[in-house]
């Protein structure tokens, strides 16, 4: 009877052993975004994947020529594939001594923005009938966050550059820079539109035209 135990035992490792060694290796990942085209992808399991990396963002980026002396770098879908659905993307900020992220909303996002160096003053609006300003000085290490929509901006009032990192819970947040939307837009906005909204001259308007962008 033992014998037949022992025969039945070695009969059934016979018969799984091969499959476990004929199994998918362990993916060390919870996905992968195949593609056809081998082109700047990875070889994973078999398959061609979408590279999930993107590298650079430790480097600061020049404010010189940035009229408003700052320089946005952008992380959402269009630069990883792979964030596709999964609603996050982020941006690293670098600011001129003096300069600012100017007034923008994100019509598809929050965002919490973390200052790595410099100090920062930020603040957001509130809709109508409000319009209240929430606005804070921040330094290394403070957080802020800008609710989704609103209208915020980031000066920088420190003696040095300053950098921040910032999430947004969309892989596509959209950014809508109000004096570049308003000012510069195409094809140009009637200047009476926006002289009778801000109660301004159409000749200061038009200036502003020529001159935003």
């Amino acid at each position: 009877m033992k014998n037949l135990s022992s025969l039945a035992i070695l009969s059934l490792l016979a018969l799984t052993l091969p499959l476990a060694i004929a199994s998918d290796p362990s993916p060390l990942q919870d996905f992968c975004i195949g593609v056809n085209n081998p082109s700047n992808a990875l070889f994973v399991n078999g398959k061609f994947c979408k590279d999930p990396k993107l590298s650079g963002l430790d480097k600061s980026r020049s404010t010189e020529s940035s009229p408003v002396g700052s320089n946005v770098t952008t992380v959402n879908v269009d630069q990883i594939p792979g964030l596709n659905t999964l609603g996050i993307s982020l941006v690293r900020i670098d600011y001129g001594v003096n300069g600012q992220n100017p007034p923008h909303t994100h019509p598809r996002a929050t965002e919490i923005l973390l200052v790595q160096e410099g100090t920062l003053l930020v603040g957001f609006f509130s809709s109508s009938p409000d319009n209240r300003l929430f606005n804070k000085t921040l330094n290394k290490g403070d957080v802020f966050v800008f609710p989704e929509g609103l209208i915020h901006f980031q000066v920088n009032i420190g003696k040095q550059p300053a950098v921040a990192l910032a999430a947004l819970n969309s892989q596509n947040p959209g950014v809508i820079v109000i004096s570049n939307t308003l000012f510069w837009s195409s094809p140009p906005i009637d200047p009476n539109v926006l002289a009778k909204s801000f109660q301004l001259d159409p000749k200061v308007i038009m200036d502003l035209q020529k001159k935003i962008g």
